[in-house]
C-alpha cells in the first residue's frame, strides 16, 4: 500500500520483487480490487502492480481531467518506486491508459492487452451527460445501473453478492473524481493514431458487452499492427470479473509469448518502431500498401488578413462542441445551406474560435455572462441550449437558478419569468438518470 501525492496513485504491489513488473489498470468505478481473481496466477511470474483511479476505493480525491493527466501521475508513481519497463493490461478506462502510454511511451511498454477497450469510448455527449447527472443527483443512479451495464443478466442473477459489491464499489467514488473521468474519457479519441502503436497487444472483450464491445474491439485490432482478438463468451463489460479463469488464461499466454525486448541502445536515443501507415479503422482484410506517388493535399489558401495567425475556426468548433455538444452542432451544419453556411461559420470561427477560447474567462463564467444576456434580449431559443451548455460547464441546477434571479433585478421580472420556464424544463431533461 503507499501513501499517495497529488502527482501520483494510490498503488499495491504483489508477487516477487525481482520478477519483471505488470501492471493491471482499472474501469472507471472500480478498484484494484476488480483484479482479485487474477493476481494469484499472474503473482507466480510477475510482480503486478494495481493502482486505484483517484477518488476510487478510498484513493486521495485529486481529480485527472484527462487519460493524459492519468497517465503521467502513473508514470511518476512508476519513476519514485524505480520501475522503468513493464507489462500493462488495462479495462475499458485502464485500457485508454494503456493506448496512451503505447502512444507516447513506447521505449516504458513490453507488451500490451486491451479489456473491454476502444479507441473512442462512445461519444462525447454520452459521458458529459453522465457527468450532468452525477453532478446533480450524485452517484447513486449510477450505481444502480452499474450491473446493467458491467454484466450479464445471468450473471447478475446468480451472483447478488457480486452485484451488490459492485453497486458499493460505484457508490462509494468521490463524485468530483467521477466527473472529471467522465471528461476524460469524453475528450479521448485516438482512432488515427492506432496505426503507431508497436507493441504486441492482446484485445479482449466480451461477447456481450454493451458498453465497448466486440465492434470495438475488431477496430482496435484493424488498426494496430501487432494486435490480437480474444472474445470472451458469456461475459459483458467486466470481464476479468464474470470469467476470471479465462481473462486469467488469456493473459497469462499473452504476457508469456509477446513480452517484447527493450529497444537498442546505441546513441543516447531509444531507437522507436517506425510508425506505420494510418489504418483504416475497420474489421475489412487489410488492403496492399501503394507503393506508387502519394496525392498531395493542396494548403487552404489563407486571406491576406488571416496571414500571421493561425485561423480561429478549427479552435471554434472544437470549442463549439464541447461547449453545446456533438448532436447539437452536427444538426446546425447539416442545416446550413447556400444561404445559412457563411453565418454558421462565421459563429464558429468568431464567437466560438476567437471569444469563447480566449483564456481571460473560465467557461462557468462564460456561461454565467451569456444566460443573463440571454435572458435581457428575450432570446428563449439560445437560452434553451445554453442552459444545458452551462450544465456541461460544470454550473449546478442551484447556481443557474441564481444567475436567473440576478437577472431578474437587472432585466426585468417578465423577461425572467420565460426565462425560468425554459431553463426548468431543460434542468428536468438533463438531470433525469436514465432508467
Amino acid at each position: 500500500m503507499s501513501e499517495t501525492p497529488p502527482n501520483t496513485l494510490q498503488y499495491r504491489f504483489d508477487g516477487p520483487e525481482e520478477a519483471p513488473v505488470l501492471i493491471l489498470g482499472p474501469s472507471l468505478g472500480t478498484t484494484w480490487h476488480m483484479w482479485d481473481r487474477q493476481v494469484p496466477e499472474l503473482a507466480k511470474q510477475w510482480r503486478v502492480f494495481r493502482f486505484d483511479l483517484p477518488g476510487h476505493g478510498g484513493a486521495p480525491a485529486y481529480p485527472a481531467g484527462s487519460v493524459t493527466d492519468l497517465t503521467t501521475r502513473l508514470l511518476a508513481t512508476l519513476e519514485g518506486l524505480g520501475v522503468q519497463r513493464f507489462g500493462y493490461a488495462g479495462c475499458a478506462f485502464g485500457g485508454a491508459v494503456g493506448i496512451e502510454l503505447a502512444l507516447r511511451h513506447p521505449e516504458r511498454l513490453a507488451s500490451l492487452a486491451l479489456i473491454a477497450a476502444s479507441p473512442r469510448f462512445g461519444t462525447a455527449d454520452e459521458f458529459r451527460q453522465r457527468g450532468v447527472i452525477v453532478r446533480t443527483n450524485g452517484l447513486d443512479p449510477i450505481a444502480r445501473t452499474a450491473p446493467d451495464r458491467w454484466f450479464t443478466s445471468g450473471f447478475a442473477a446468480a451472483q447478488p453478492a457480486i452485484t451488490e459489491w459492485a453497486v458499493q464499489m460505484v457508490r462509494t467514488t468521490d463524485p468530483g473524481c467521477y466527473i472529471a473521468a467522465c471528461e476524460a474519457l469524453a475528450s479521448f479519441d485516438v482512432r488515427p493514431e492506432l496505426g503507431r502503436v508497436g507493441v504486441p497487444t492482446l484485445v479482449l472483450v466480451g461477447s456481450d458487452d454493451q458498453v465497448t464491445g466486440p465492434a470495438e474491439a475488431r477496430t482496435l485490432v484493424a488498426g494496430i499492427p501487432d494486435a490480437r482478438l480474444a472474445v470472451v463468451p458469456g461475459a459483458s463489460h467486466l470481464v476479468p470479473v464474470e470469467q476470471p479463469a479465462a481473462v486469467t488464461d488469456l493473459l497469462v499466454r499473452h504476457f508469456s509469448t509477446a513480452w517484447q525486448p527493450p529497444f537498442e541502445i546505441s546513441t543516447g536515443q531509444h531507437a522507436l518502431p517506425a510508425a506505420a501507415l494510418k489504418p483504416v479503422l475497420s474489421a475489412a482484410p487489410a488492403q496492399p500498401v501503394q507503393t506508387g506517388p502519394v496525392a498531395e493535399i493542396a494548403p487552404v489558401a489563407v486571406p491576406p488578413e488571416a496571414q500571421g495567425r493561425p485561423d480561429p475556426y478549427d479552435a471554434g468548433i472544437k470549442v463549439r462542441r464541447e461547449v453545446l455538444g456533438d448532436a447539437h452542432v452536427d444538426r446546425a451544419l447539416a442545416q446550413a445551406d447556400e444561404f445559412s453556411g457563411d453565418f454558421q461559420e462565421f459563429i464558429t470561427r468568431y464567437a466560438w474560435g476567437e471569444i469563447w477560447d480566449r483564456p481571460g474567462l473560465d467557461r462557468r463564467t462564460r456561461s454565467c455572462i451569456t444566460l443573463t444576456a440571454l435572458v435581457a434580449g428575450g432570446h428563449l431559443d439560445e437560452l434553451a441550449f445554453h442552459t444545458r451548455a452551462a450544465l456541461r460547464n460544470g454550473l449546478t441546477p442551484d447556481e443557474i437558478k441564481e444567475v436567473l434571479l440576478q437577472a431578474a433585478v437587472y432585466c426585468g421580472v417578465p423577461a425572467a419569468n420565460s426565462a425560468f420556464k425554459v431553463a426548468q424544463q431543460v434542468i428536468r431533461e438533463e438531470t433525469t438518470p436514465q432508467e
